[in-house]
């Protein structure tokens, strides 16, 4: 055989070795372990820095595709335990509900990683806007004419977040009339979850909603900036805020339970039938690091350090070195 024909079998041959042992370098890096779909379900207030970190998570796992799905924390808890659906990752605006109602039969534990707070949201065209502060806020929206939304409290933390803002408000004003007039207003603008509010509030069927901070920053609305004793987002009035407390849908139509008010923190957790847990402990890594802070604080939320709550029964050993003791 000719010196060329032996030179270009060996060639060919060489070429089919790489193909066979994988010559790409991204097919040999821990990103690329990771594949298939990633299943997110998130509370509504974080469907901007989650939508953030999904797309920075698939640009470092190409092979992943993440899948996020926004709804209240209440009705995406239901989705699991209810409807049992598949899931890889959960994440509620308030940690107590992984607590009560997936640990431990769905999930064994439970991160708290973000803060947030309650606000006031409206439009610079809403009833009243050239005049509402602070101080006022509460006297204006119970103004005839005025309409205020809310979320149901049955699906959405930050539904049942208004109602103990409100009882606490009562307190703070010396209004005792103050949180029953409220709930008793403009009931027909109460809806699902939140971020269901932008649209009345943005078309102007609403003049104002009770919200969290980090939407409205999210979306460069005006808002006002509720004291400190009552938009439930200072540790520091964390005994004052526990002084109200309300009940809200459990896991079943029949089934009630009582959330005492305190500071916001969010939680997230990877449910016991994940099909996909090793993109889905990743992808914690991520939202808990460095690129993941700076998503939520440029969101207008709080970054915590990492903690596990009180509920959980055991922690996945590549997130023990993120959490704080």
């Amino acid at each position: 055989m000719r010196k060329p024909d032996l030179l270009w079998l060996s060639l060919v041959g060489l070429f089919l070795l790489l193909a066979s042992q994988g010559c790409n370098p991204k097919k040999q890096s821990p990103a690329g372990e990771l594949s298939g779909e990633l299943i997110v379900f998130h509370a509504g207030s974080l469907s901007v820095p989650f939508k953030e970190l999904a797309d920075s998570f698939m640009v470092i796992h190409p092979g992943v595709k993440v899948l996020t799905e926004s709804a209240g924390s209440l009705a995406s808890i239901r989705k699991i335990t209810d409807l049992k659906k598949p899931c890889d990752l959960l994440a509620s605006a308030d940690f107590t509900l992984i607590d009560q109602l997936m640990i431990p039969e769905y999930a064994s534990w439970n991160l708290q990683f973000a803060g947030n707070e309650l606000a006031v949201v409206y439009q610079p065209q809403s009833a009243y806007a050239a005049e509402i502060n602070a101080g006022n806020w509460h006297r204006i929206l119970l103004l005839p004419g005025v309409k205020t939304g809310r979320s149901d409290p049955d699906s959405d933390p930050c539904g049942y977040r208004t109602v103990l803002s409100l009882k606490l408000a009562s307190t703070y004003y010396q209004k005792a009339d103050l949180y029953k007039e409220m709930m008793n207003k403009d009931k027909q603008y109460i809806r699902p979850k939140e971020v269901d509010l932008l649209a009345l509030l943005e078309s102007g069927t609403i003049d104002y909603i009770f919200i969290y901070k980090s939407v409205a920053l999210q979306h460069k609305l005006p808002f006002v900036e509720l004291p400190p004793e009552i938009n439930l987002g200072s540790y520091d009035q964390r005994e004052f805020y526990s002084t109200v407390s309300t009940q809200v849908a459990g896991n079943t139509p029949d089934e009630k339970i009582t959330v005492k008010g305190e500071p916001m923190i969010y939680g997230i957790t990877v449910p016991e039938k994940a099909p996909n847990k090793k993109a889905a402990l990743a992808f914690i890594e991520l939202l808990m690091g460095p690129t993941g802070k700076q998503i939520l604080m440029r969101s207008g939320q709080t970054p915590l350090s990492p903690r596990t709550s009180q509920k959980t029964i055991r922690l996945p050993e590549t997130l023990k070195n993120l959490v704080r003791e």
